[in-house]
């Protein structure tokens, strides 16, 4: 019988470039099992809405954000719930994945206390969005809206929310079928985009202004 392939942070990349993504039944669960949705839930990075009270919550200037500053701290807060997908295999991977400069996380901060963070893996133009968190109100919003500028300015054309639910259609995330997906994968992984590319964490007020020109 022919041993499973260990599964490597080169694989793990390897599978998001042909569409499906992994995750595990429980935080105590070594194994992992591959998914790949019939719809998935992508946000157009021209159609994320900020509504009026999420600028204004991001104008008052409660928060603070940061990009890569503590991303197996992010990834910890989205896996601090009573049922999680994110087991130990699964957060070691993705560390790994940082480490190579393959995964990135936003942070929200608020008096020097993390309380709202995304994460995810980018390849090409694709980012492929994993998990977020919030312990305070607002703070995965403006997690998620500093995402998408950043993402706009760093040439991305894909994101990929792999399912969808109330909250993220709220911020104007669609479902669209497994071959307009597979489609759109295929055109972003061969272009070229950079995560790091627009230098300093912008003021609230630019992002704003960003996402009412394209949204």
């Amino acid at each position: 019988m022919r041993d499973e392939p260990t599964l490597t942070p080169a694989l793990l990349l390897q599978a998001y470039r042909v569409g499906v993504f992994p995750m595990s039944e429980g935080r105590d669960d070594p194994e992992v099992f591959w998914v790949d949705p019939k719809m998935r839930g992508v946000i157009p990075l021209d159609g994320f809405r900020i509504s009026r009270s999420l600028a204004r919550t991001m104008r008052r200037g409660q928060f603070s954000v940061t990009v890569d500053a503590a991303f197996e701290d992010v990834v910890a807060g989205c896996a601090d719930r009573p049922e999680t997908w994110i087991s130990d295999t699964i957060f070691d991977l993705y560390a790994a994945l940082f480490r190579q400069g393959h995964a990135h996380s936003i942070e929200v901060w608020r008096d020097k206390a993390l309380v709202g963070g995304v994460y995810g893996v980018t390849v090409g133009a694709a980012f492929f969005g994993e998990s977020m968190f919030s312990r305070a109100t607002d703070a995965s919003k403006v997690a998620l809206a500093y995402l998408v500028d950043l993402l706009c300015l760093g040439g991305f054309t894909l994101f990929d929310t792999q399912f969808i639910t109330p909250h993220l259609a709220s911020l104007g995330a669609i479902e669209i079928p497994r071959a307009e997906y597979r489609k759109q994968l295929a055109a972003a992984v061969e272009k070229s985009a950079s995560f790091d590319a627009p230098g300093p964490v912008p003021p609230a007020q630019d992002v704003l202004q960003r996402n009412a020109q394209t949204s």
